[in-house]
């Protein structure tokens, strides 16, 4: 979603592949058909011509930061990251940290973005410290920065930073996990954006469930008893 939000966003071209997932085994459709693509096995990833070469196999870059910095360097005319030096270090690290920290809130708010979940929210909230400490950190990282930028994106305009963000805020979203006043005009901000809404539209219509892929793939409303869900 990350790398998409950006392209998606600046209107820079790129042609979208969808690969079905089916497992997480090496055996799957899935693993099999990005391996021959990607050197770590796993999406996104971005397929170009080989500049250097242009009669060399295609150049294959993987993990989302490192596509957009690709992109931000063949398109220097859009402000991807934002102008500002100061800025511009901020945002570069709260997207490192965004890659490496919040791994409370990933594991078990696991990201499903057409399903309303604040039962299990309120006992993930009420039950589990380290989400607890993962939204603080979001919240108090935030504030900071919308701070200093003045708004009304993280570091100002819209940019790379804030499209490694949108996937928490869907996840905040399904679970209606607790946020302060000074963040909430920002997350609305977020799900209204043109492309987050894009981004959005299509996974809802392109999804496949599969039963082992996601924890609480229901409505709460359906879930006679969401404790057993916290085991």
């Amino acid at each position: 979603m990350r790398p998409w939000l950006v392209l998606h966003a600046f209107g820079i071209q790129f042609t979208e592949k969808l690969i079905p997932f089916d497992g997480f085994s090496e055996s799957s459709q899935f693993k099999q058909t990005v391996a021959k693509y990607s050197p770590a096995g796993k999406d996104p990833f971005l397929q170009c011509s080989n500049s250097a070469s242009p009669q060399a196999d295609p150049l294959i870059i993987w993990e989302p930061l490192a596509i957009i910095e690709y992109r931000v360097e063949q398109n220097p005319q859009f402000k991807i990251w934002p102008r500002n030096v100061a800025l511009h270090a901020q945002a570069r690290s709260l997207c490192a940290e965004m890659q490496s920290c919040f791994f409370a809130l990933r594991r078990h708010c696991p990201t499903n973005i057409d399903a309303d979940l604040p039962q299990i929210g309120r006992l993930i909230w009420r039950d589990k410290l380290l989400v607890r400490k993962d939204i603080d950190r979001l919240k108090t990282a935030w504030r900071i920065i919308l701070t200093l930028s003045k708004g009304p994106f993280l570091a100002g305009e819209f940019s790379a930073l804030n499209a490694f963000y949108a996937p928490i805020i869907t996840r905040i979203q399904t679970y209606e996990l607790p946020v302060s006043e000074d963040t909430a005009p920002y997350m609305q901000r977020i799900r209204q954006h043109p492309s987050v809404k894009k981004s959005s539209k299509d996974a809802i219509e392109n999804a496949v469930f599969r039963d082992f892929e996601e924890l609480y793939r229901f409505n709460s409303k359906d879930i006679p008893d969401p404790a057993e869900f916290l085991v």
